[in-house]
């Protein structure tokens, strides 16, 4: 017997899998009545919680231990990491890869294709606990097939371009130009995307 909670008006489509000490519904604090939809062949593993008010499209994939906060609008073919963090009103276009341990924060878009690696870290709040900080929050933008690697961290405000590639470990201060790659602290231009190789011989 399943142990997983629906709350409120959840709407599941064909072929859901939802696994164990799943909670799906939850009305935030500020909420009111919202609709969740969950789209068709979704897998919602162990122990995700999903609020309530989010769009979700088909063959959506959740990790262990993901947290989805309220109003998000989510496209098909994603997949979130295990305990990854996405905050609310984000936007995730189809086919995103969200890996493990990512935190993605309010008002980010993240576009066809987009991949983050593991334990990379979007940030909004550009001096937080300031006062109007909560009036001021920039989401950041990634663009369609972006590539951030893993452990990098993305300040406030900040334009991933198409087909660009972010370093591992990298800290992004400054707009990232369409088919580029950057790495460091802070991240720097270093190539163009088709530039890259991965050693394979014809």
């Amino acid at each position: 017997m399943s142990s997983y909670r629906l709350i409120g008006n959840v709407k599941l489509g064909k072929n859901v899998r939802i696994e164990d000490y799943v909670i799906i519904g939850i009305v935030p604090n500020d909420g009111g009545e919202l609709f969740t939809e969950i789209g068709d062949n979704s897998i919602i593993r162990s122990h995700t919680t999903i609020y309530a008010g989010n769009i979700i499209g088909n063959n959506f994939m959740t990790g262990h231990g993901t947290r989805i906060r309220e109003l998000n609008r989510i496209g098909n073919d994603v997949s979130i990491g295990t305990n990854s963090v996405i905050e609310h009103h984000v936007t995730i276009e189809d086919g995103v890869r969200i890996h493990s341990q990512v935190f993605i924060p309010e008002y980010s878009v993240l576009k066809k294709g987009a991949w983050i690696g593991p334990r990379a870290v979007l940030t909004n709040a550009k001096y937080p606990r300031y006062p109007g900080v909560k009036e001021n929050l920039e989401g950041v933008i990634v663009e369609e097939n972006a590539k951030i690697g893993a452990n990098s961290t993305i300040l406030p405000g900040i334009r991933i371009g198409k087909n660009a590639v972010v370093g591992a470990g990298s800290v992004v201060t400054k707009d990232v130009e369409d088919n580029t790659v950057v790495a460091g602290n802070p991240a720097r231009f270093l190539k163009y995307a088709e530039e890259l190789s991965y050693g394979v011989k014809e």
